[in-house]
């Protein structure tokens, strides 16, 4: 059963807004309509005027914030706020783990919002410079997604992204949890990110991961791109097929914002790319 109660009783400041479902079914896509609205964290649902919504369904009573460790890897919740992924203490032999810093580091956000942000919110803004986005491609991640009558399917994190505020999802199908392999978590890594400003929104940022004594390279791009792209290398390559590799992808992947240019996006992945490359073929030493 759903507990519906008037807008004006949830102080909201969005004056379209006419229902609060306090008690979402589960799936709580169950009786989806246009004029809906998910409720994760809320640091972008209440920044930003929403003409079109009508009615908010609030995740928060059905707890989907656990952090899982287990021998596969981690799985997380879908409500994890970014502050909890902060202070998780990961297994000592998970050096991607050290991402998770990285990457929560990226938000242009205060601890304040660190306390209401989610992981799965993140990712399903489906933004550019969402930092979530880069550190679940990179690591490989998939993702299970539960539709309104309550089966799921499981995706590749490359895969959900397909533009700028634009994903897969489909009316009222939801981000359930996120499972990131063990064996991405052991890789050694590298990673790169360009902004305009010292606590600014990311230009671009790149990660790049590679197997324990092994010589393959996973770069991840994302900030600079409309979508996440990830470029997998059996080897290290040269630096020629390397940059002819970023040269091949498609022109209107360059995300273009006052924060870069395409062409000026462009540049900084061919650069930091050389960079990354050089320094894993020192086996990870910069």
């Amino acid at each position: 059963m759903t507990e519906t109660i008037p807008a004006e009783e949830g102080h909201l400041d969005l004056h379209t807004v006419t229902e609060v479902v306090r008690q979402p079914l589960d799936p709580p896509g169950a009786q989806w309509r246009a004029g809906d609205a998910f409720l994760a964290g809320g640091t972008w649902l209440f920044s930003d005027q929403q003409p079109d919504l009508r009615r908010i369904i609030d995740l928060a009573p059905l707890g989907w914030d656990a952090l899982t460790v287990s021998e596969s890897g981690l799985e997380i919740g879908a409500m994890c706020t970014i502050r909890d992924l902060y202070a998780l203490s990961a297994p000592g032999d998970w050096p991607g783990a050290q991402l998770f810093t990285t990457s929560c580091e990226a938000f242009l956000a205060s601890f304040k919002v660190w306390n209401a942000a989610t992981v799965g919110g993140n990712i399903c803004m489906s933004l550019p410079a969402g930092p979530m986005i880069t550190m679940m491609v990179a690591l490989e991640a998939t993702y299970t997604l539960l539709s309104p009558d309550g089966s799921q399917r499981v995706v590749d994190a490359a895969d959900f992204v397909t533009g700028n505020n634009a994903n897969i999802l489909t009316p009222g199908e939801v981000l359930r949890s996120i499972d990131i392999p063990a064996t991405a978590l052991r890789k050694r890594h590298a990673h790169r990110r360009f902004t305009l400003t010292q606590l600014g929104r990311s230009s671009i940022f790149m990660i790049a991961t590679q197997h324990q004594d092994a010589d393959d390279l996973l770069l991840t791009i994302t900030a600079g791109t409309t979508r996440p792209v990830r470029l997998a290398f059996g080897a290290i390559p040269d630096a020629d097929e390397l940059a002819r590799r970023i040269d091949e992808l498609p022109d209107d992947i360059w995300f273009d914002d006052p924060n870069g240019s395409p062409d000026h996006r462009h540049h900084l992945a061919t650069h930091y790319a050389e960079e990354i490359r050089a320094e894993l073929s020192a086996g990870g030493r910069p």
